[in-house]
């Protein structure tokens, strides 16, 4: 079992930010991006509202992020979830979200939507396996094609989320 340490950072500053940027770019493109393709991402396109964004690290190395914003009477939105590729499929997109999960309760978020694009399918793996269902459309996201939800009501004495 691997070990993960979630903390919450700051967006702006984070590294892990103009990572996630880069693959999106290149993964929507299907070509590498490069510097000033991100810059002019980051300044004219991205969305910078990003007011609570934890990052996920092992052995001080940070592997991964998760953001979210708020909407709505107590609903928030999952944005940048992203982990480097040579720690994919050991848990740390697990560990954000669980993690992200007990910030929006804390914070009096009860309800998590998020919307991403049709490419990533493993993204929409991920959400499905941890309880989110997909919903219809409920912003005007340029590249999204599907919308999930996942309706929050606490934690069991265990620790764990009870949907």
């Amino acid at each position: 079992m691997t070990n993960w340490t979630v903390t919450v950072a700051d967006a702006a500053s984070s590294p892990l930010n103009r990572e996630y940027n880069a693959e999106m770019i290149s993964r929507y493109w299907g070509r590498p991006t490069n510097d000033a393709e991100i810059d002019a991402y980051e300044r004219d396109e991205q969305d910078h509202d990003v007011p609570v964004f934890l990052v996920v690290s092992r052995d001080g190395d940070e592997v991964g992020c998760l953001g979210m914003r708020f909407l709505e009477n107590g609903v928030g939105e999952l944005t940048r979830m992203f982990v480097r590729v040579p720690y994919r499929g050991q848990g740390a997109a697990s560990a954000l979200l669980e993690a992200m999960q007990a910030e929006a309760l804390a914070r009096g978020v009860t309800v998590l939507r998020l919307d991403t694009r049709t490419d990533l399918v493993e993204a929409r793996s991920l959400y499905a396996k941890h309880g989110f269902a997909e919903i219809e459309n409920y912003n005007d996201a340029k590249y999204a094609g599907h919308w999930f939800e996942k309706r929050l009501k606490g934690r069991s004495s265990h620790g764990c989320y009870i949907a």
